[in-house]
């Protein structure tokens, strides 16, 4: 029996559907006997020989992609993850995260995702037949939704992602949702305010957070250097109006000892205030969306900025990331 003859028009339409090389593509066509759609099931297996193998390779590299619908009401962010840079900056690569994110947009989660229709294969199908393609691991890391009355997002050079979801239409809604996802990018809060947190994550995390300082002081003191500030709290949910009230005594009682006149502490006390609350709101400025300092003012925190806008706040948001 003779080998078979492929065309080079199939050859070259079996690359356009796969983007797989040439040579590989002429081969799947000669071992499915010419059909088209069984040398895509050739090349198909042939990805899932490689993903077997690299199963166990960590995948840290690849896009993030986000996508917004037509009436600025959904959007979606992912990762399409790859091993290298090299792959993760290619043109076709980035090209085939776009096409996966205009499909996730219209799925509800990622077992929907992976599930829908990619050119009549599934998305994990479409990942398997790229992995024998391009020969490395690739998976979907992340899928993130938000729905709201009006949402924006902001990508950082195709590595970090974020979309945020507003609680109305307003002037310049479009400006106020990129300032706010480049926010989240930037300095990637994972909750909207220190009001969220659980008291029992606080109290452990402050427990923790003490641990830390207090040790680090035991090697910068061996060292002749200035010891670090030992926080007695961490979040303004610690802060009731009692430890406040006993901060501000505490402040006077120092002003008084330091021979201030006390017609001029009032000009002193506010800031000494401020330093107190923000040097125990750490977890705060770390982790709450709206408590944080506005990345683009630092005279404001992003509460403050929202509120410029107008009657309307941050409904959620979400940020994916490589690795």
């Amino acid at each position: 029996m003779g080998t078979v003859k492929v065309s080079a028009a199939d050859v070259k339409k079996l690359r356009e559907a796969t983007g797989a090389g040439m040579m590989d593509c002429k081969k799947a066509l000669v071992e499915a006997g010419g059909d088209f759609d069984q040398a895509i099931d050739v090349l198909r297996k042939k990805g899932q020989k490689i993903a077997a193998k690299r199963a166990d390779r960590e995948s840290t590299e690849g896009v993030a992609v986000t996508r917004i619908n037509d009436d600025k009401t959904l959007g979606v962010a992912i990762v399409l993850a790859c091993e290298t840079d090299f792959v993760g900056k290619n043109e076709k690569f980035v090209a085939l995260g776009g096409e996966f994110a205009d499909i996730a947009l219209n799925c509800d989660s990622k077992e929907a995702f992976l599930a829908a229709d990619f050119g009549g294969m599934t998305v994990a199908d479409k990942l398997v037949e790229q992995t024998g393609v391009i020969g490395e691991k690739l998976e979907i890391t992340a899928f993130e939704k938000v729905e709201a009355a009006y949402v924006g997002a902001y990508t950082h050079i195709g590595k970090i992602a974020a979309v945020v979801g507003l609680s109305a239409v307003v002037d310049n809604a479009e400006t106020l949702a990129k300032d706010v996802a480049m926010q989240v990018a930037s300095m990637g809060a994972t909750t909207l305010s220190y009001k969220d947190f659980d008291p029992a994550y606080v109290a452990a995390e402050t427990e923790a957070r003490i641990a830390v300082i207090e040790k680090d002081n035991i090697e910068l003191a061996r060292l002749g250097k200035t010891l670090k500030n030992v926080p007695q709290f961490i979040s303004m949910s610690q802060l009731t109006p009692e430890v406040l009230a006993q901060a501000e005594a505490d402040a006077k009682a120092q002003l008084a000892a330091e021979g201030k006149p006390e017609q001029i502490w009032d000009r002193i006390l506010p800031g000494k205030m401020e330093r107190f609350i923000a040097d125990n709101t750490t977890l705060d400025m770390e982790q709450c969306l709206l408590d944080q300092t506005f990345i683009k003012d630092e005279k404001k925190n992003v509460a403050q900025y929202v509120n410029t806008y107008g009657d309307i706040s941050v409904a959620s948001f979400k940020r994916v990331t490589l690795g």
